[in-house]
């Protein structure tokens, strides 16, 4: 029995679903579910039950779960202690954002960092929210600037920034490109390039809600991942596409950026996260900066 196994037991338990276990663990469904197997061959009995349509835990599983927690915790905790006790001899502070927060945020608030703390090293790491929560858990990150998800892992904490503003990309030489707002309806029969829903479920979902809410079907024609794909694809007049409005400076020919009316509750969030419990006078001082200045930084973004 070893820490990745309980890892991945907590985590199948917790989701009843392989698939979204496996994608929080960063991991094929087939390795979790070998993982799990060692696991309870290791302790002679049966944690799960599994079919083609469910996952159950067994009353063993139940019994196994909270000590498996209780463990795995105390395991975490003795990690973070040690890492502190390094870092508290270099001032460094790593931090991980997505693209919108690297390019819209960040900037003012490095700046200012920069400004107090002066010897402080920033180590940024870019990356999509999937991919950043995971790096928090482990330790390899002090804060992160992620689109907070809809089932948090319960070891972090959440300090909701603000939602940033929707525009459409088109082409230059689109009809609509003169004007100077549009509502989904102007765009319903327009080709739609949207990103990828399981690297970026916000700004998918966002798409998608907001056709949804306004009675109408999305004619979505092309798939991307990343905003310069998906501003190159408007460029060549493959589609639209709904992004922050940030993408605006993107270097990009031909593009121009309308903005879009969508109600307040449609609109992308930005947060930051950091591990619960977790001491760290640095990252604590860039959150009291947040606050002090959050206004200011989100009319930046």
């Amino acid at each position: 029995m070893d820490l990745h196994q309980l890892r991945c037991f907590i985590t199948a338990a917790d989701e009843l679903h392989f698939g979204r276990a496996a994608q929080r663990l960063e991991m094929m469904p087939s390795a979790l579910g070998r993982h799990i197997r060692l696991l309870e061959d290791d302790l002679g009995t049966r944690l799960l039950t599994r079919t083609t349509r469910s996952v159950a835990l067994t009353e063993d599983g139940t019994a196994f779960l909270k000590q498996a927690r209780d463990l795995l915790d105390r395991a975490d905790l003795l990690a973070v202690s040690f890492r502190e006790r390094v870092r508290e001899r270099a001032a460094t502070i790593r931090v991980g954002a997505i693209d919108s927060a690297a390019a819209g945020l960040l900037p003012a608030l490095l700046h200012d960092l920069r400004a107090r703390h002066p010897d402080v090293t920033v180590k940024l790491v870019e990356d999509k929210t999937i991919r950043l929560l995971p790096r928090l858990l482990s330790g390899r990150l002090d804060l992160a600037f992620v689109r907070p998800p809809v089932s948090a892992d319960k070891r972090i904490d959440f300090m909701p920034l603000f939602h940033e503003t929707a525009v459409v990309a088109m082409s230059e030489r689109h009809p609509l490109g003169q004007r100077k707002r549009l509502t989904i309806a102007d765009i319903a029969d327009e080709p739609l390039i949207v990103p990828e829903r399981r690297s970026r479920p916000h700004s998918h979902d966002l798409t998608m809600k907001l056709f949804a809410e306004a009675g109408l079907d999305a004619n979505v024609v092309q798939i991307a991942d990343e905003k310069q794909t998906i501003v190159n694809l408007v460029a060549a007049e493959i589609g639209v596409a709904i992004v922050p409005r940030w993408t605006q400076r993107m270097a990009a020919r031909n593009v121009c950026y309308v903005p879009l009316k969508v109600s307040a509750m449609n609109r992308l969030p930005l947060a930051a996260a950091w591990l619960r419990g977790a001491r760290d006078p640095m990252r604590d001082d860039v959150l009291a900066m947040l606050q002090s200045n959050l206004e200011r930084y989100r009319k930046e973004a």
